[in-house]
């Protein structure tokens, strides 16, 4: 049995979104990897700390270390830790997220390659992360896809008469929260019956400042804060558009389950975006922060019934190549 220690941000206990490490731990723990996962700590020091702390507990227990690795504070957890693999000899593992990740290469060049170039070998969610490794001169990557289980995904044909827009994200600044609601706005002036549910839980402040930007408007969204995965599954089969409005962004899973749900989706094409989806195939990509894209292509999904019905069934199909019955391949053959 092979025994991972996976360093991250587990705070889905704290109100935050449940990320890879909660996801990927566990479905790995089924599979018969004994696993350890950190940190819990809200704290970012003692979190810090902590991942610190746990690789040292067992350097002589772990066979890999997984270390999620972000773009923006969070890129120097993975950097200390990832040194301190390279201190006891551990074979780490980074796995890549965010879409702002290729810009960290560029501006941490040297911290960059003593994370990346040691590694045993980097994990690429996508193509788009890959590729710009790949151009910087970064070769020991693979792409192994964020996975879902998506036998708990059940696909479901939908109407658009009144257009029921569903917003699914942790609320940061980078994702664009306001452009949802400016879209809404826009919608409901032109004279159609709209209406906006976003999901997530808070993490910078955008949350209070996109209900105050929705006050001001003089519009009425419903924020459900941080929902389940299973809540917020049953809650979408009331709604008939998924809109992501991200400035930046790598290959976000929510966006593979609205995929998989029958969800007719529309997303900005920034980042790893294109290398998801499909423009007018399996999904729609507009420009980013421009509401009248967005309102274009709503209307567009809403005229156009035999579009809507291409793109959810082309999206459906996709999504079953990210079940964890195939990407669980891909983990066993790197795990070995």
């Amino acid at each position: 049995m092979k025994k991972i220690l996976y360093i991250g941000n587990k705070l889905s206990s704290k109100g935050k979104t449940a990320t890879t490490i909660d996801t990927l731990s566990s479905v790995l723990a089924t599979e018969g990897y004994c696993v350890k996962s950190v940190s819990s700590k809200k704290n970012k020091f003692l979190r810090l700390l902590d991942m610190l702390l746990s690789i040292i507990k067992n350097k002589t227990w772990a066979d890999y270390v997984l270390i999620d690795t972000y773009s923006t504070q969070n890129f120097y957890f993975a950097y200390l830790s990832s040194q301190l693999c390279r201190v006891f000899n551990l074979k780490y593992i980074p796995i890549l997220h965010g879409g702002n990740l290729p810009n960290r290469l560029k501006s941490s060049p040297k911290l960059s390659k003593a994370v990346f170039n040691n590694a045993y070998i980097n994990v690429s969610p996508s193509e788009y992360l890959k590729s710009n490794f790949e151009s910087l001169g970064y070769q020991n990557i693979t792409i192994i896809p964020n996975a879902i289980e998506i036998e708990h995904y059940t696909f479901k044909s939908r109407t658009i008469e009144t257009i029921r827009l569903l917003w699914v994200r942790s609320f940061s600044e980078i994702y664009n929260p306001k452009l949802a609601v400016s879209i809404l706005k826009i919608l409901q002036d032109k004279g159609f019956e709209t209406n906006l549910t976003m999901v997530g839980p808070d993490n910078d402040g955008s949350l209070e400042a996109t209900k105050i930007f929705a006050k001001s408007l003089k519009v009425d969204v419903s924020f459900t804060g941080k929902l389940s995965k299973k809540e917020w599954i049953t809650l979408s089969k009331d709604y008939n558009i998924f809109i992501n409005t991200t400035n930046f962004d790598n290959m976000p899973v929510s966006i593979i389950e609205a995929m998989a749900l029958g969800l007719p989706v529309i997303s900005t094409n920034v980042g790893g975006l294109p290398f998801l989806i499909a423009h007018n195939v399996d999904g729609i990509l507009v420009s980013p922060n421009n509401v009248d894209a967005f309102t274009t292509a709503i209307l567009k999904l809403k005229n156009n019934e035999d579009l809507k019905n291409n793109l959810v069934t082309q999206a459906r199909k996709k999504t079953e190549q990210y079940s964890w019955q195939i990407v669980k391949e891909k983990w066993k053959s790197i795990l070995q």
